[in-house]
């Protein structure tokens, strides 16, 4: 199903209401290279630490029932790489076209580091994965090369999302199954060019800002049920993230028109209130609502960005 749900099609609407009266440049940071003929598929993977996920998520790849020369891994390590991510981009360097780029600069910035990884790929498909999604078709990556193929008019593929917690018992397993995040979505290269990317400055979320302009270029997303990977849900244990995130959104204010970037913020703020409420989900929304709440505030005290690795 193209488009999600209802919520989607009226925050698509707004939006692009809103960028009619309200023009502004839906251009991020990144000069995309043109294609390669001989990738298909550019699976961009950004880490640092946690080399037991990466090498799950490596794993997966390695035994996905596709030809080897038809797709690459681009690994992108924050902080300069470490001899340990060296050290797994070789051992499957024998399995996979791995591409290791150690982020030299903008450290936790995963706008920036995103960007880096897609300024290095070749393929005609951009798949972006955290190191802690889990993958267990063998058959992704071909289904989703014939989704694109078989689609011509689609600019997305979102695969159906499940929360990895939802198999141990009393976990918190919220997860929105189609939520458009770079945890796992496929995109045409020619629409990451047309819209260059993600915002550089970006700390977390930067996906989410680039739906935005994604939606607002009347772009178009497939829900695909067939497609499926499991990723741990939204856990906000302390007010860090998601403070860094409202730095992030907040200085938007000189690429967003002002009413535009008004709403995103009191969007993005509208769970804080949650956190009076029972409920481990609620008290999770509610703790990033706050946190992104006192990330504005520090914006407009003229704070300095909120580092978070």
């Amino acid at each position: 199903m193209a488009g999600g749900s209802r919520e989607f099609q009226m925050r698509e609407l707004m939006l692009r209401t809103l960028y009619r009266w309200f023009p502004f440049d839906l251009h991020g940071d990144c000069i995309v290279p043109v294609a390669s003929d001989e990738i298909t598929i550019s699976c961009i993977i950004n880490f640092y630490g946690r080399m037991d996920l990466l090498q799950g998520i490596l794993h997966s790849l390695a035994g996905q029932k596709y030809p080897r020369e038809c797709f690459e891994v681009i690994l992108v390590e924050d902080q300069g790489g470490t001899s340990a991510g060296r050290d797994i981009a070789s051992v499957f360097q024998e399995r996979l076209q791995v591409v290791y780029l150690p982020l030299d600069k903008n450290f936790g910035r995963m706008g920036y580091s995103r960007n880096v990884g897609l300024a290095h790929s070749r393929g005609k498909i951009v798949l972006f994965l955290d190191d802690d999604t889990v993958i267990m078709q063998l058959d992704f990556l071909a289904i989703l090369e014939r989704i694109f193929n078989n689609n011509i008019n689609i600019d997305a593929v979102v695969p159906h999302g499940r929360a990895a917690y939802a198999c141990v018992e009393d976990r918190y397993d919220f997860h929105d199954p189609y939520f458009m995040t770079s945890r796992c979505t496929a995109y045409r290269r020619s629409v990451l060019a047309e819209l260059g990317g993600f915002m550089g400055h970006f700390i977390g979320q930067e996906d989410v800002e680039f739906v935005i302009r994604f939606i607002i270029a009347g772009k178009t997303p497939q829900n695909v049920s067939e497609l499926m990977y499991f990723h741990p849900p939204l856990l906000v244990p302390h007010f860090r993230k998601p403070k860094a995130v409202g730095m992030s959104f907040f200085n938007l204010r000189q690429r967003y028109p002002a009413i535009m970037w008004f709403l995103i913020l009191v969007n993005c703020m509208r769970h804080a209130p949650l956190y009076l409420l029972p409920g481990r989900r609620n008290r999770e929304m509610g703790r990033f609502g706050i946190g992104f709440m006192l990330g504005i505030a520090n914006g407009f005290r003229g704070g300095k960005d909120v580092e978070y690795n």
